[in-house]
């Protein structure tokens, strides 16, 4: 089968950084769906591996955790979804990834594509919805309900995390959406996602909430460059407030949140899968919960822009505009060559 693989960790301007290969069909184990790939979305985590995680000599390593496709075979103690059913997914870590033109799974990662998108709107979702939901609902704790009250202020919304985020946090609760991009056409597919007020993270981020009347926020969702932004967001966070990250800051002085009484909470959407936790069946009833919410008209899809075909050099374009951090929405790739 075809796929895109690499065998040292390169920089993304050499051609060998991600290469075409031809590997062969996996076989699913009892609890995996075989899914036949119809589009796949690009996410940091794929520049993060590709750069800092090395195949063993010899070896290729496929990446790619945003999927969607249908399934081709199911595995013997397979019970939530059969032969022709069309899915979406992000799948985990520690397996092969999903750009491939089959694709191996637990199927207590997966929930059913929403019937209203395409494969390619579809494959736009699941690991940053994942993140948003876990990072709102679970992690952050805000109920689903309208009377949900406070603020939230999204650091990076217009990123594929964010962008979900803010229709979620819009849609299914009641709090005050503030969300941070830094150009004219981000901030604007910021408000299009539902933020109630928008306002320019390279401007001292307490200083841009004063000037919209906003002395302080309950809760913060920083998901990138969290270092360059923590004194900021601490001034910004009310006493007993709420700090929420996703990125790597290379260090945190938590003795900051001491004085105030912050709480701070980090979320990885793959801790699920990478430790087997008995809930990891959550993951499969968010995106069934997601698709339904897409269905209705609630949600979105975060597709930014389409890259065309899945090949090398297309997922090279991708992730070297990942590292630029000028991405707007997620980007995604559809088909083989």
């Amino acid at each position: 089968m075809k796929a895109v693989a690499y065998t040292h960790s390169l920089p993304i301007s050499d051609p060998l950084s991600l290469q075409d290969v031809q590997l062969c069909e996996p076989t699913p184990g009892p609890h995996d769906l075989l899914v036949e790939v119809r589009a796949i979305a690009v996410n940091p985590v794929d520049t993060k591996i590709r750069r800092n995680v090395a195949p063993e000599a010899g070896q290729t390593k496929v990446l790619g955790w945003d999927v969607a496709g249908v399934v081709r075979a199911v595995g013997s103690a397979v019970s939530l979804f059969k032969v022709g059913d069309e899915v979406f997914y992000a799948g985990a870590l520690q397996r092969p990834g999903g750009n491939s033109e089959r694709h191996l799974v637990d199927e207590r990662l997966v929930g059913h594509k929403p019937r209203s998108l395409s494969f390619a709107e579809a494959a736009a979702l699941p690991l940053t919805a994942l993140t948003a939901w876990e990072l709102l609902f679970d992690r952050l704790k805000v109920p689903q309900r309208a009377s949900a009250k406070g603020h939230l202020l999204i650091v990076g919304a217009a990123g594929g995390v964010g962008s979900i985020l803010t229709q979620l946090a819009r849609q299914l609760t009641g709090l005050t959406v503030i969300g941070t991009a830094s150009r004219a056409e981000t901030q604007q597919w910021v408000r299009e996602l539902g933020a109630h007020e928008v306002i320019d993270h390279r401007q001292p981020l307490h200083a841009e909430l004063q000037r919209l009347g906003i002395a302080q926020v309950e809760r913060v969702a920083s998901l990138t460059h969290t270092d360059q932004h923590y004194e900021q967001i601490i001034e910004a966070l009310a006493p007993q407030g709420q700090l929420a990250l996703i990125d790597d800051p290379a260090q945190l002085d938590v003795v900051r949140l001491k004085r105030k009484s912050l709480s701070l909470h980090w979320e990885f959407m793959y801790t699920r899968s990478l430790f087997e936790t008995p809930d990891m069946l959550e993951q499969h009833h968010i995106l069934e919960r997601v698709s339904q919410l897409v269905d209705a008209g609630t949600l979105r899809t975060t597709l930014g822009e389409h890259f065309g075909v899945i090949n090398a050099a297309n997922l090279r374009r991708a992730h070297a505009l990942l590292e630029n951090g000028q991405a707007r929405g997620k980007i995604v790739l559809e088909g083989f060559d």
